[in-house]
């Protein structure tokens, strides 16, 4: 028997629907294979149609693609390693999230997925029926057992393919990254180890979907749950990884642990990442965004500009009457150093135009509300004229402290194709900002250094709409809205919750009817990167016409 099997690990980025593409990228990684003289290539989760697909994946014509896909793989890759890709299939009429094995031509095993996530951003119970629990395959004389990405979450699974032979466990992921999701998959990993005994390699993809951002981080533990290996986070990688035969069954030969950045570092390269991402695979090449001079506007411009560089970003400041000097300063200095296209395009003249079109309409009422939101949405009516003329997607700035409590004009500043700090709290903005000035990596493409200077960071927040304007008018100061909101919507918490840890009653729920009468402006936002399994979106699903209040 062997007493030495080789795994080359292909943890890569797929797009959804890009069959061809993905099946493309699985080639390549099996000829690394064959050239390495593996005896087993291994892809992710739902690699040959993209993951997360939702509906998509029910469609028939979509669906059949994929499965032809993977065997036309299948013949290809005839000579040489096994290749395990994960993809849909079809049996006795019903469609399951399947791992793959094709080896001399031929699908020679199929793996059904058998525990189907139905939580957060996973609707799998709606998409696929549940597998059967089954049993190892076969590579060579080595047999491998391979939960499917929740799959390996139960210990049920893990211990079936145990008793019924497995030699090791390869566990392939479509597990999208929140912060800290890292040491969960890590203690449920070793849980799995120590229960059967076995090796267990956890394979994770990479890459931005929607709001979903795959972070990597392929590891492997030995018996008892020491690490072996880790590969990088966020980036694509190849590597093979050899499993030894000795007295006492399998070990992974251990390798390079790659080091885990801090969670302040994965978080600003999951906006970066899923920002790049979004828009490449969109077909998108350029950004443009209005830079007020706040601390909000000016991280999502260094973002753009680590995402796709200076060069195909546009920032632009469109003052009015209200707008401060500081202001319009610190959107010059803050351009200047990120080294943006730079545009001023002052909305005086066009307000003044509004305000007479409406005048005979609004005789007799007071100014109130409804002239800031002119403003606002006079801003998004440019900057959507500039995206539509040269080409650009507009990036949206608000913070997820603005999108909880509707602290944000609809048609206005909410205008735009991809957020990338949506579920970015003010409190964390300010310190993503120094924390942005204060590092710099080669995956980003912007400068080395300060490119927010203090003054954006420091100066009170405040929308600009009217004299001497500040957030703190309409809003708690920031450290106490996001404790309460993280209270609210992050722990899914109640009023009663937030008084017991030290918060006003009153003004907590203030806070919790301005976060259910802003679900219509949610529901209507553009998509942003997901950084905790509470982010607005498929995370939290709430109904727009809601009278529900706490009352307890």
């Amino acid at each position: 028997m062997a007493d030495r099997f080789r795994i080359t690990l292909a943890q890569l980025n797929p797009t959804v629907g890009d069959i061809e593409g993905n099946a493309a990228k699985a080639k390549a990684a099996w000829q690394k294979g064959l050239e390495a003289q593996a005896d087993l290539v291994a892809l992710p989760e739902m690699f040959v149609t993209g993951y997360n697909t939702q509906d998509l994946v029910m469609k028939p014509v979509f669906h059949r693609a994929a499965m032809n896909a993977v065997q036309t793989l299948a013949e290809a890759c005839a000579d040489g390693p096994a290749l395990a890709i994960g993809g849909p299939w079809v049996e006795g009429g019903k469609l399951y999230n399947a791992y793959l094995i094709l080896k001399g031509g031929q699908i020679v095993s199929k793996v059904l997925k058998h525990h189907l996530p139905n939580e957060t951003v996973f609707d799998e119970v709606r998409l696929y029926d549940a597998g059967p629990m089954g049993g190892p395959y076969a590579v060579g004389n080595v047999r491998v057992g391979s939960p499917i990405c929740e799959d390996g979450w139960h210990e049920d699974v893990a211990e079936t393919l145990e008793e019924t032979g497995a030699e090791f466990l390869l566990i392939p992921n479509g597990s999208p990254y929140f912060r800290n999701k890292y040491d969960i998959r890590l203690n449920q990993m070793v849980a799995r180890t120590v229960e059967t005994g076995l090796p267990v390699i956890y394979l994770n993809m990479v890459g931005g979907q929607d709001d979903q951002v795959f972070d990597g981080a392929t590891f492997g533990l030995n018996p008892g749950g020491e690490l072996a290996f880790r590969m990088p986070v966020f980036d694509e990688a190849i590597q093979n990884v050899d499993l030894l035969r000795g007295d006492d069954g399998w070990r992974i030969d251990p390798g390079e642990v790659v080091p885990q950045p801090d969670e302040w570092e994965q978080d600003y390269r999951a906006m970066v990442q899923s920002l790049r991402d979004y828009m490449g695979k969109t077909g998108f090449e350029k950004a443009v965004l209005g830079l007020s001079g706040g601390v909000d506007s000016a991280l999502v411009a260094a973002i753009a500009v680590d995402a796709i560089g200076a060069d195909n970003v546009r920032c632009v400041m469109l003052p009015s009457e209200y707008t401060s000097q500081s202001s319009l300063d610190d959107a010059e200095a803050v351009a200047k150093a990120l080294g943006v296209h730079f545009d001023f395009v002052p909305i005086s003249q066009g307000r003044a135009a509004v305000t007479e079109t409406l005048a005979p309409l609004f005789e007799g009422h007071a100014e109130d509300l409804t002239e800031e939101n002119v403003q606002s949405r006079l801003r998004g009516l440019l900057l959507m004229a500039i995206s539509n003329k040269f080409g650009e997607m507009l990036l949206t700035t608000g913070n997820k402290s603005e999108i909880a409590v509707g602290y944000a004009t609809i048609y206005g500043d909410m205008n735009g194709g991809y957020n990338p700090i949506k579920d970015l709290y003010k409190t964390r903005v300010f310190e993503t900002c120094r924390w942005r000035n204060a590092n710099h990596r080669d995956w980003m493409m912007g400068p080395v250094g300060e490119v927010i200077r203090p003054s954006v960071i420091d100066k009170p927040p405040s929308a600009e709409l009217r004299e001497d304007q500040k957030d703190s008018d309409s809003l708690p100061d920031y450290p106490v809205l996001d404790a309460i909101l993280d209270i609210l919507v992050d722990q899914d918490g109640s009023v009663a919750d937030c008084v017991a840890a030290g918060f006003d009653e009153t003004e907590a729920r203030r806070v919790e009817h301005l976060i259910y009468i802003s679900e219509y402006k949610r529901f209507q936002s553009a998509p942003g990167t997901r950084l905790t399994p509470r982010a607005f979106w498929l995370d939290r699903r709430y109904p727009i016409v809601n009278r529900w209040r706490d009352r307890n």
